[in-house]
C-alpha cells in the first residue's frame, strides 16, 4: 500500500510541475502565470475538482512515445466562484506549448459534457500553440468535438473564453463561438493565420500583436469583449463578471443584495439633455445614475463606441442595458454597432435577462461604406434581436428616436414591454430639417420660410405626444424618476411568460 501511496504522490508531483521548473520560470518571465495558478485566482480558495490529472496522450510517432507528462497540457475541473458551480479548462503552455492532442481535447470535451449535464457554466483559460502537429489529423478532431460541444452548449449555458496566451488557427474558432471572450494585453493574440504567413501571401509586414493582440480585437475586430493589463486582472474581473450571469438557460440570473432604494430620485437628470438638439451628452451618466450603486460592467467599451452594452443591477436582478451614445457618431447605428448589439440583446434573451434601451438614436449612419458593407443586413441584426426576444423589455427615449432606427431600438413595435419618453424625446420619421426639405422643397430658397416649416413639424412631430396618442409610448417620465419608473416596470415583469412559434432555428440575417 506505501508503494502505490509513494507512487500516487510521484505522479501528483509531476503533474503540478507541468513541463518542469525551468519552463514553469520561463512562463513568470514573460509575465505570464501557470494554468494551475491562474486555476486557484479564478475559483475560490479549496473548492477546485480536478479531473484527469494522470491522463497522456497516446502518440508514438517523431519521438513523442519517449515523451510523457501526467496531464497532457490541460488542467480540467470544477469549483464555485462566490459559492456558484464552474467547470474549467486551463491550458498549460509549459506542457509542449499547451498543443492540443487527441487527449487534451478529450479532457475538455469530458468537462464540457457534464457542464451540459448538471447546467453549469463553462470558463476556457486558453494558452496554446495550437493542434499537436505530431498526432496529425487526430489531434484536428479534437478540436472539431471541442466545436461540436461549443455549438450545443451555445444558448444553454454560459461560455467564457480567457486567452491568456497565443491561440492560432484553427483553435480560435472554439473561443469565436463562446459567449464572451476576455484577452490580455501583450501577453495573448489570435489570428487565425500568423503573421509570418500574412507575409508570404498578402506581403503584409504586421506583428503577432498588431495583428491579433487584446488591443486589436478589443477595439478593431470587436473579436474581445475587454482586455485586460495583466493575467491577475483578467482573473479578478472573470470573477465579477460571473457574477451577473446565470448558471444555465433555465436558472434565473442571480439577485444581490442592495441599499440603494428602487425609488431613489436623481433631479441632476433633469438636465442631461442639452437644449440645444446638436450637443452631445454621456449616455453612461444616464446608465450610472439609474443602475444600483452606480456599478455598471462595460462590454466592448473601445469598440463601436456609438453603442454602449453591459451588465448592471436593478433592485439587485441583473439586467443588460443598450443604449446609443451620442457622443460618438451622434449616435447613429452602424455597422460595427449594430452586430454589437445584437450579440448582446440575443445572449441576454438566451439567459432570461430583462434588457433596458436608452435610445437617442439619429438614424443610421449613411454612406457607400456602410452599404456596400451591408448596413442593410447587418442593421436588421439588431433589429432581428429584439424582435424575437422575448424577456422583459423596458425602453426609455431620451432625445431623437428618428426613422427606421426608432423601430429597431426595442420600440412597441418590436414587442417592447413598456416604452417611457422623456419630455426632450423627439420621435419622428426624421429631423425637421431633413423633413421640411423634402416636404416643401419649392420653399428652401426663403430662409425664414424654412424657419418657419421646421417649427411647425417639430412642434407637430418631434414631441413624445404623437406616439403617446397612438399608444406607442406607455407614459412621459420625468428624467428624475426613470430608475423608480424602470424598477416598477421590471417588478411587473417578472411573470413574464411569452413563447415564439414553434421552429427548428431562426434564420437572422448573417
Amino acid at each position: 500500500m506505501y508503494d502505490i501511496i509513494h507512487q500516487l504522490d510521484e505522479k501528483r508531483r509531476l503533474a503540478a510541475l507541468g513541463g518542469g521548473q525551468k519552463r514553469i520560470d520561463a512562463h513568470h518571465a514573460k509575465g505570464k502565470l501557470t494554468a494551475r495558478e491562474r486555476i486557484e485566482i479564478l475559483l475560490d480558495d479549496g473548492t477546485f475538482e480536478e479531473w484527469d490529472m494522470f491522463k497522456e496522450h497516446r502518440c508514438v510517432d517523431f519521438g513523442m512515445g519517449d515523451s510523457h507528462i501526467p496531464g497532457d497540457g490541460v488542467v480540467t475541473g470544477y469549483g464555485t466562484i462566490n459559492g456558484r458551480m464552474v467547470f474549467v479548462f486551463s491550458q498549460d503552455f509549459t506542457v509542449f506549448g499547451g498543443a492540443l492532442s487527441e487527449a487534451h481535447a478529450e479532457k475538455i470535451c469530458k468537462i464540457m459534457d457534464h457542464a451540459l449535464k448538471v447546467g453549469c457554466p463553462v470558463i476556457g483559460l486558453n494558452d496554446s500553440g495550437g493542434a499537436r502537429i505530431q498526432e496529425g489529423v487526430a489531434a484536428l478532431g479534437g478540436y472539431a468535438d471541442v466545436f461540436q460541444r461549443n455549438v450545443m452548449a451555445s444558448g444553454v449555458i454560459p461560455q467564457i473564453s480567457m486567452i491568456m496566451g497565443p491561440c492560432a488557427g484553427g483553435a480560435v474558432y472554439s473561443p469565436a463561438m463562446t459567449d464572451f471572450i476576455f484577452m490580455v494585453k501583450d501577453t495573448s493574440y489570435m489570428f487565425v493565420t500568423g503573421p509570418e504567413v500574412v507575409k508570404t501571401v498578402t506581403h503584409e509586414e504586421v506583428t503577432a500583436e498588431q495583428l491579433g493582440g487584446a488591443v486589436t480585437h478589443a477595439t478593431k475586430s470587436g473579436v474581445a469583449d475587454l482586455a485586460f493589463e495583466n493575467d491577475v486582472d483578467a482573473l479578478l474581473m472573470a470573477r465579477r463578471f460571473f457574477n451577473y450571469l446565470p448558471l444555465n438557460n433555465k436558472d434565473k440570473p442571480p439577485v444581490r443584495k442592495t441599499f440603494d432604494p428602487a425609488d431613489r430620485l436623481d433631479f441632476s437628470l433633469d438636465t442631461l439633455v442639452p437644449d440645444n438638439p446638436n450637443k452631445p451628452y454621456d449616455i453612461k451618466e444616464l446608465i450610472f445614475k439609474i443602475v444600483d450603486d452606480t456599478d455598471f460592467f462595460e462590454l466592448q467599451h473601445d469598440n463601436a463606441m456609438n453603442i454602449v452594452i453591459g451588465f448592471a443591477r436593478m433592485e439587485g436582478q441583473t439586467v443588460g442595458i443598450v443604449a446609443n451614445q451620442p457622443m460618438v457618431l451622434a449616435g447613429c447605428l452602424d455597422i460595427k454597432s449594430a452586430i454589437k448589439g445584437a450579440r448582446f440583446v440575443r445572449f441576454c434573451d438566451a439567459f432570461n435577462i430583462p434588457i433596458i434601451t436608452l435610445v437617442d438614436v439619429p438614424g443610421f449612419m449613411p454612406g457607400t461604406a456602410q452599404e456596400y458593407g451591408g448596413i442593410i443586413k447587418h442593421g436588421a441584426k439588431l433589429l432581428f434581436a429584439f424582435a424575437e426576444c422575448t424577456v422583459p423589455k423596458v425602453t426609455v427615449i431620451t432625445r431623437k428616436a428618428y426613422g427606421g432606427a426608432y423601430d429597431v431600438m426595442s420600440s412597441k413595435h418590436l414587442r417592447g414591454d413598456v416604452n417611457f419618453a422623456w419630455p426632450s424625446a423627439e420621435i419622428a420619421v426624421m429631423g425637421p430639417k431633413g423633413a421640411v426639405e423634402i416636404i416643401f422643397r419649392e420653399e428652401k430658397g426663403d430662409p425664414a420660410k424654412v424657419a418657419a416649416r421646421e417649427a411647425e413639424y417639430k412642434a407637430k412631430f418631434a414631441n413624445p405626444f404623437v406616439a403617446g396618442a397612438r399608444g406607442f409610448i406607455d407614459d412621459v417620465i420625468m428624467p428624475n424618476e426613470t430608475r423608480k419608473r424602470i424598477c416598477r416596470s421590471l417588478a411587473m415583469l417578472r411573470g413574464k411568460d411569452i413563447e415564439n412559434p414553434w421552429r427548428k432555428h431562426d434564420n437572422i440575417p448573417l
